[in-house]
């Protein structure tokens, strides 16, 4: 067939794949039936494009034998084009199965020919169901990873890969890789008109072979090569092909923390949460600061946070992303762990050590935006996909990113997966949704003009509040007890509230909601002198007028140790020991205050220096024999007792979000700036939190109290103090114990005098 003249249609076609343009490659290659032959009687031609080949066989897949030989077309110049054609004879006609196997002679540089053996991928039929094609386009496809992506998985028997991409407004895409010599007319791609969705099945290719997807726009220009929307794997960076993930699923061992997970993360629950930057929390400076594995994670990591009591831990972004000084809040791969900590099993591995050790696992998340880099979302298939079109909707002035078209179906289905991704497939426990505010409000840091109104005029952005309630609906529906918990810095009504579908003002259903305004208003008290704080008494109440209007998260996160903000220890006012004494009383304050608890990794111990995503927290600061101030070993142990008697008090977390778990004892002492209030429980004794500001000791300082019931010896009991000698401080306070006396103050029948220790925190218990 070498000389035979093509009809018209075959030459344009032709063309089309010699020129990379060829968008319809069923049209062209792989198996034609030339007559109407049944068994194995059946003629039949083939075409497969192997440019650099020195022969092509077409072997019987059944048998082995040979079938025909396959010659190649010369191109416009005479010169060799790679399109290898011919008749075969003795294929079954109406079998279902792949009947045939390409034989290809590659002639290597030394002159020697090597054979490789490999199916068609054009003779396989459709891969995607009209299914999954359908939900797709609603944006209803919940596992979205196991439909589009890299799906290696046999196909009549043939071991290979499905790959499966979103690209509707493109004019051809292919996959390319090492295994084709990135050559992109090799692997052209079928168009599934319907959804706008390409698919193709290669044969013998797996886990570990790095692909990308290379595309041409309708306008005819050949775009950068892009990595995989959906990958499950990807290289390490700085490289960023995508990569085969492993099809095996994990042999999972934490049932037991499954089964009780909705229990242990209820509102009535104690939660403290350490977070965590993985890539920095422990370099190894010997071997070039490089990062831990989530293997040495798991060794390390794990058995610290549990020693120090927090009930969480939680990871900033690990879903890959291409500048590690983004910290992952620019993420690439919605889908994938980062290679820099290993493979996604190992990933996995991590979680199930978490949940064996009894610790939970939540994962920052990013939603609102994602990176303009050239291999990623953007333009993905030369028009605004993923991103809206006009700027003023498109483009996030403060992190020079792209922002989610949450208007579209496709676009809202491929988030809520990557979010099911985490929270099903990696038995994540919660995901904390980053930048919600700036999701919120169309005029988010935006000045006027430059802005678009929604279809009311109004500020509101009714896509993203639509697809926060449809994601948490979602989340609740499908991964029971999991959490998620937005970082929202307004004062948007309901983000915790119940979802309702009647009326226009309704919850967006998150189960937590960061207190920023309560960190904000508490470090810029704390950083005043204390001489002055009488001045501010009330921004460490005033997060008392709205405590219970949400379900809050008290966070002490990275955001605050950060560009230029200083670590928390020199916030702190004064000498060495009163800079360590207002920290510990802060904790003391905060642990004893309404709200779940998060601390950034490194403020457990007073870290001095701001984070550095290079560097690690200074562990050499807890070295006995390092000559450094005892202080910080003294406060890492405040930070353990302080998580132990949280989880130990059921008054101090079980009505953590319910305004009937507090009560003031004294508010407005801002002479003296001092604090005190009550904590209660269910079937548990009351608590009872003081707090001195200054650093002068207050003697016979008198609290009501509640007066004696029955059977109470009037015993309160001091089960911390913060100014202890075992903390660092002064060691002043009750000797252990205070009775109440029947004296009325403040309201009450009863009353304690108590001695305040300077810059501290009690918490007293009382006794049967």
């Amino acid at each position: 067939m070498k000389n035979s003249v093509l009809p018209a249609q075959e030459q344009a076609l032709t063309r089309a794949l010699l020129e990379g343009r060829l968008s319809q490659p069923f049209a062209l290659l792989g198996l034609r039936w030339l007559t109407d032959g049944e068994g194995e009687g059946g003629v039949a031609a083939i075409r497969t494009f192997q440019p650099g080949a020195a022969a092509v066989r077409v072997m019987c897949r059944a048998s082995g034998r040979l079938l025909g030989k396959l010659e190649q077309q010369a191109g416009r110049g005479g010169e060799d084009s790679g399109l290898f054609v011919g008749a075969v004879v003795g294929l079954e006609r109406h079998t279902h199965a792949v009947p045939y196997v390409l034989e290809i002679d590659w002639r290597e540089n030394d002159g020697s020919v090597s054979v490789q053996s490999t199916e068609d991928p054009y003779a396989f039929g459709l891969l995607l169901g009209e299914l999954d094609l359908h939900l797709l386009r609603e944006g209803r496809h919940r596992q979205l990873a196991d439909c589009l992506g890299a799906r290696a998985l046999e196909i009549d028997g043939v071991p290979g890969t499905r790959f499966a991409v979103w690209a509707p407004n493109a004019e051809r895409v292919s996959v390319v890789g090492d295994f084709n010599q990135w050559d992109g007319r090799r692997h052209v791609m079928r168009l599934r008109h319907e959804s706008g969705v390409w698919e193709l099945f290669i044969p013998r290719i797996g886990p570990g072979d790095v692909y990308k997807y290379e595309i041409l726009g309708r306008d005819g220009v050949l775009l950068p090569l892009k990595a995989d929307p959906v990958a499950r794997a990807t290289e390490l960076p700085p490289a960023t092909a995508s990569v085969v993930a492993d099809a095996r699923d994990y042999d999972w061992g934490d049932q037991e923390w499954m089964a009780r997970r909705r229990e242990r993360q209820s509102l009535s629950a104690p939660m403290s949460i350490y977070e965590v930057h993985p890539a920095s929390w422990r370099r190894v400076p010997e071997e070039g600061a490089r990062n831990l594995s989530w293997d040495e994670l798991a060794e390390q990591l794990i058995p610290y946070v549990v020693g120090l009591g927090f009930t969480h831990i939680e990871l900033m972004p690990v879903m890959e992303h291409p500048f590690g000084g983004s910290w992952g809040y620019q993420p690439i791969s919605m889908f994938a762990p980062s290679a820099r900590f290993g493979k996604p099993e190992r990933f996995a591995a991590f979680v199930d050590r978490c949940h064996q050790a009894g610790l939970g696992v939540l994962l920052d998340w990013v939603p609102a935006h994602f990176p303009s880099d050239q291999h990623g979302l953007a333009q993905f298939d030369g028009t605004a996909l993923y991103e809206h079109a006009d700027p003023r909707e498109g483009f996030h002035q403060d992190w020079n990113t792209l922002i989610f078209n949450l208007g579209r179906n496709e676009v809202r289905g491929f988030l809520i997966a990557s979010a099911l991704e985490w929270l099903e497939h990696f038995h994540v426990d919660g995901l904390r949704v980053d930048a919600v505010a700036s999701m919120l409000y169309r005029d988010y840091s935006r000045k006027s003009g430059e802005w678009v109104p929604n279809i009311h005029g109004g500020r509101e952005n009714l896509e993203a509040v639509a697809f926060l309630r449809e994601l948490n609906g979602v989340v609740a529906e499908r991964c029971p007890g999991a959490l998620m918990i937005a970082e929202e810095s307004t004062s948007w009504p309901g983000v915790t509230s119940e979802i309702k579908h009647e009326g226009d003002h309704h919850g967006l259903g998150f189960n937590y909601k960061w207190n920023m305004g309560w960190m904000n208003d508490t470090l810029r008290y704390m950083q005043y002198d204390p001489l002055f704080r009488r001045y501010h008494h009330h921004d460490m109440t005033f997060g008392l007028l709205y405590a219970f209007s949400e379900n809050f998260i008290l966070p002490i996160s990275h955001d605050e140790v950060v560009h230029g903000k200083r670590a928390l220890l020199n916030k702190m006012p004064g000498d060495e020991w009163r800079r360590f004494a207002n920290l510990r009383a802060y904790y003391g304050f905060m642990w004893a205050h309404p709200g779940k608890k998060l601390l950034f990794m490194g403020s457990e111990f007073g870290q001095q220096e701001e984070f550095d995503h290079d560097c690690s927290p200074p562990w050499h600061l807890l070295d006995e024999h390092g000559g450094h101030p005892a202080g910080h070993r003294q406060l890492q142990a405040l930070v353990g007792d302080l998580n132990q008697l949280y989880r130990r008090e059921p008054a101090l977390h079980q009505r953590d979000c319910s305004a009937d778990g507090f009560a003031w004892a004294v508010g407005d002492d801002s002479v003296n700036s001092v604090f005190a209030f009550f904590r209660f429980a269910d079937n548990a004794a009351p608590v009872l939190v003081v707090v001195n500001m200054t650093p002068v000791p207050r003697e016979n300082y008198r609290i009501g109290v509640p007066p004696l019931a029955p059977g109470h010896n009037g015993i309160w009991r001091e089960i911390l103090n913060t100014d202890a000698a075992a903390y660092g401080g002064s060691n002043n306070g009750n000797m252990g114990t205070v009775r109440a006396v029947p004296f009325a103050w403040h309201g009450h029948a009863a009353s304690l005098e108590l001695t305040l220790p300077p810059l501290s925190t009690l918490i007293l218990r009382r006794e049967a």
